[in-house]
């Protein structure tokens, strides 16, 4: 696995090393589901997956940091 990801101004991803969720239970909770469906999707859907955003698919979302799940096999090593 592997982390990337962009402020604000920036456009370019960026490898990291950490990332910090503030988050409530519930908010957690949501993001839980959100990544376990996301991984049946992948499953299901086979190399032709390409990516979900957190927003798309949880209510209350569409104001936070984006959360974008990818296909690790279409990311260049």
């Amino acid at each position: 696995m592997k982390i990337s990801g962009y402020g604000n101004e920036e456009i370019q991803h960026r490898a990291l090393a950490e990332i910090t969720l503030i988050a409530s239970p519930a908010e957690l909770r949501r993001i839980a589901a959100f990544l376990t469906d996301a991984a049946a999707e992948m499953e299901r859907m086979g190399p032709i997956y390409d990516h979900e955003h957190l927003c798309d698919r949880q209510p209350g979302f569409d104001d936070s940091p984006q959360i974008v799940v990818v296909n690790a096999d279409l990311m260049l090593p």
